[in-house]
């Protein structure tokens, strides 16, 4: 089936278009959060990303890291290189191969992390307020149908 050519009276309504939206939605809520963890501890958001993840999965593969933060992996080695020179994080390289290394929060990095967490916790409550109980529910369950769908074969959706 031939694709038909797109018109030149078609004009995109970037206000409407989702992926956009989503975009803009998550650059403001990530600034907004942002404040909080980089005026008390100097971190950016690519960094409080890796020890998010490092918290919850603890002992995990910068490869690990990236594929759960999608963050291209020269973005994400740089934060890496940071927290390690602030000893927020740990790496240690595998016996078996040199070019896997496991990253692990340090003391410091994860009483960093016991105090961010609380912070971000309570941000995402005050964000969610504007949903009631039932909206919300709904909302996760779109929101996950939604990252389910994406995940699918790109030639799928189109």
């Amino acid at each position: 089936m031939k694709k038909k050519p797109v018109s030149e009276n078609v004009q995109l309504r970037l206000e409407h278009f989702l992926p956009y939206r989503f975009s803009i939605l998550t650059n403001k809520i990530s600034a907004s959060i942002a404040d909080t963890y980089r005026g008390k501890f100097g971190l950016s958001i690519t960094e409080w990303r890796i020890m998010a993840v490092l918290g919850e999965y603890p002992k995990i593969s910068a490869d690990e890291v990236s594929i759960k933060t999608q963050i291209e992996k020269s973005i994400l080695s740089r934060a890496i290189a940071k927290l390690l020179l602030r000893k927020l994080i740990e790496r240690e390289f595998s016996k078996t191969d040199r070019r896997r290394s496991i990253l692990t929060l340090t003391a410091s990095g994860m009483s960093v992390y016991d105090e961010v967490v609380p912070l971000a916790l309570q941000y995402e409550s005050q964000l969610l307020k504007c949903f009631s109980g039932s909206e919300y529910e709904q909302f996760s369950k779109l929101l996950e149908r939604l990252f389910q769908h994406v995940g699918k074969d790109s030639a799928q959706i189109l």
